[in-house]
């Protein structure tokens, strides 16, 4: 195996992202790899993972939605994509099962914030975003509204008040299916207490 576009063929099959044993499936080895690696075309993201390099596409999203493809884009996270706050996180945070392997999320990079999230609510307020021309999936605002509420002794004064206000002021924001949301997440109460005094 040294040929490149035979190699790029094989990546694309699996989204630019493959595990050892998948290489292994498709008689590419450790000498493969290497030689990959030393051309520029192939990185190793992780033990047992390698990733395509895109030159058009360097972005750390592409990256993240490869690794974590049950993930979805929560808390710091969407809270920038939508505005809600000024501060690029320093990790990606990320809602997945409760029942997700915990070891996948130790890597050196990128970084990657987990939320373990009980499976009936893990998709409550999915939807598709788009960061650096990749198509993500992430909480609607109001599903990271109701997280904030949840998480907010977890988050620092002046980011929960940031994100709070936000909304409140978003001339997009929906309250019924913020209301919605609230009761299986158990946070009506705190929707009541917090935002409502704001509408």
């Amino acid at each position: 195996m040294r040929d490149i576009n035979t190699a790029k063929e094989i990546f694309d099959r699996y989204n630019g992202m493959m595990r050892t044993s998948e290489l292994s499936k498709e008689k590419i080895y450790y000498a493969d790899i290497a030689w990959l690696i030393q051309s520029g075309a192939v990185e190793k993201i992780r033990h047992g993972y390698y990733q395509w390099v895109d030159p058009d596409n360097q972005s750390e999203a592409a990256t993240v939605i490869r690794l974590f493809p049950d993930g979805i884009l929560c808390m710091d996270t969407a809270l920038r994509h939508y505005g809600y706050s000024d501060r690029t996180p320093a990790e990606w945070h990320i809602a997945v099962s409760k029942y997700s392997n915990r070891t996948r999320f130790k890597l050196d990079y990128p970084f990657v914030k987990p939320y373990y999230v009980a499976p009936d609510v893990l998709e409550i307020g999915l939807c598709e975003q788009e960061i650096d021309g990749n198509k993500v999936r992430m909480y609607d605002k109001e599903r990271v509204i109701c997280d904030c509420l949840r998480y907010r002794n977890k988050m620092d004064r002046e980011s929960f008040n940031k994100a709070i206000q936000s909304y409140v002021r978003d001339t997009g924001k929906n309250i019924p299916k913020l209301m919605e949301y609230a009761a299986p997440l158990r946070c009506t109460t705190l929707v009541d207490n917090i935002i409502g005094i704001w509408l």
